[in-house]
C-alpha cells in the first residue's frame, strides 16, 4: 500500500476559458470543474485508477466537500476531524493548457492538531511501501514538518525488516521542500519530486552553482547535474519534472531524462502528482529507475491531455512512446 499525506487538501475547481486570460474583463467560462485535491490527494486517485492501493491522509471534518469528493471516488482516507473548512483553490485553464492557479492558504492547526494529525499518519503508514509527504504546509506549521515526519515514521519503523520500512517521497516547494535536506541521515527522503524551479532552488541549497528554472528546462545535462548536487546532499533520487521538456531522473548510480511526443495539453493541473504516480507504480511493479522514470512522464503527459484536475488510469497512458536517454551527472 502507499501512503500519501496531505496536510493542507483543497476542492479544486477548475474554469475552462475560450481563449487567453483577460484581465480586468468579463469572461465568460466554457465549463467548470472540481474535484478533491492537493499533492498527495490526487497522487492517490491517480494510484487508485490504476488500480492500485492507497491510503490518503488528511485534516477535515466528515461533511467537507473535499472527504466527500473522496467518497465518491472510492478513494480510501484517514481523516482528522477539524473545525474550520478545507481551503478551495481555482485554475483558469486557457486553450492550449496555460493554466493559472489562485490557492487560498487553507485551515490554522494549532499544535495539537499537528500532533494528531502526525500520529494518525503514523498509525496508518505501518506495513506501507511508500509513504508520499506532498503540497504546501497550512499556516503555523514549522518549515521543517516533513523532515520531522520522515525521522518519525523511521524511529516507529525501527526495528522492522526492510521490506516492513516504508521509504519516503517528498513533493513540496518553497521552505518546506528546502528544509527536506536538513533533517539529517534520518529524515532524508529516498525520493524528492521538484519541476525545474524547485530543483533550481534546491541545488543553490546544495552548494550546486545557481541556474535558473528556465536554465534547467532548456538544458537536460544541467538539470541532472544539479539534481545529482541534491543527491550527493543525501536523497536516495531525484525525479525532476520539466513541463512539456519531460522529466529527468538522478540516482546514486545513473541519470536519465525521459521525453514524450507532444500532446495537446488541456490543463497542466495535477500533471507532476501524476508523474509521481506513475513512477510509484513503476518501481512497486520491479521497474528499473528508467523505466520507473518512463511511466512518470508517460502519466504526466496523459494529465496534461485531460481536463481539470482529472487525473489518468495507467491504461490512459503511452510508455512506448516515450524515448530514455542516458544523461552524466556531472
Amino acid at each position: 500500500m502507499i501512503v500519501t499525506f496531505t496536510a493542507n487538501p483543497s476542492l479544486d475547481r477548475t474554469v475552462a476559458l475560450p481563449g487567453p486570460l483577460e484581465r480586468g474583463e468579463v469572461q465568460r467560462a466554457v465549463s467548470v470543474s472540481q474535484e478533491s485535491g492537493g499533492k498527495g490527494v490526487n497522487v492517490s486517485r491517480a494510484l487508485v485508477a490504476s488500480g492500485l492501493e492507497s491510503m490518503a491522509v488528511l485534516p477535515g471534518a466528515d461533511s467537507d466537500p473535499v472527504l466527500a469528493g473522496l467518497r465518491e471516488s472510492a478513494v480510501p482516507f484517514a481523516s482528522l476531524p477539524i473545525d474550520e473548512p478545507l481551503r478551495t483553490n481555482v485554475a483558469l485553464t486557457e486553450p492550449g493548457g496555460v493554466t493559472t492557479k489562485i490557492n487560498e492558504p487553507g485551515p490554522i492547526l494549532d499544535a495539537n492538531q499537528q500532533e494528531a494529525l502526525l500520529k494518525l499518519l503514523l498509525e496508518t503508514s505501518r506495513g506501507a511501501s511508500w509513504v508520499v509527504l506532498a503540497g504546501s504546509l497550512p499556516p503555523g506549521f514549522p518549515a521543517d514538518f516533513y523532515a520531522t515526519a520522515a525521522q518519525r515514521l523511521r524511529s516507529s519503523a525501527d526495528g522492522a525488516s526492510p521490506e516492513r520500512t516504508p521509504l519516503i517521497a517528498v513533493d513540496s516547494s518553497g521552505q518546506p521542500l528546502a528544509a527536506a535536506l536538513t533533517g539529517g541521515a534520518a529524515g532524508m527522503p529516498d525520493l524528492l519530486k521538484p519541476n525545474a524551479e524547485e530543483l533550481a532552488e534546491l541545488a543553490t541549497a546544495a552548494g550546486f552553482a545557481p541556474a535558473t528554472a528556465d536554465e534547467l528546462e532548456a538544458d537536460p545535462a544541467a538539470a541532472a547535474a544539479a539534481a545529482a548536487a541534491v543527491v550527493r546532499a543525501g536523497v536516495g533520487a531525484v525525479l525532476a519534472t520539466l513541463g512539456s521538456k519531460g522529466a529527468v531522473l538522478v540516482t546514486a548510480d545513473g541519470a536519465w531524462l525521459a521525453t514524450h511526443p507532444p500532446v495537446s495539453a488541456v490543463s497542466t493541473v495535477g500533471a507532476g502528482d501524476s508523474a509521481l504516480a506513475g513512477y510509484l507504480l513503476a518501481h512497486g511493479q520491479g521497474a528499473s529507475p528508467a523505466d520507473c522514470l518512463r511511466q512518470a512522464v508517460a502519466h504526466g503527459a496523459a494529465a496534461a491531455s485531460l481536463p481539470g484536475s482529472t487525473v489518468p488510469a495507467v491504461h490512459q497512458t503511452t510508455p512506448d512512446a516515450v524515448t530514455i536517454t542516458a544523461l552524466r551527472k556531472d
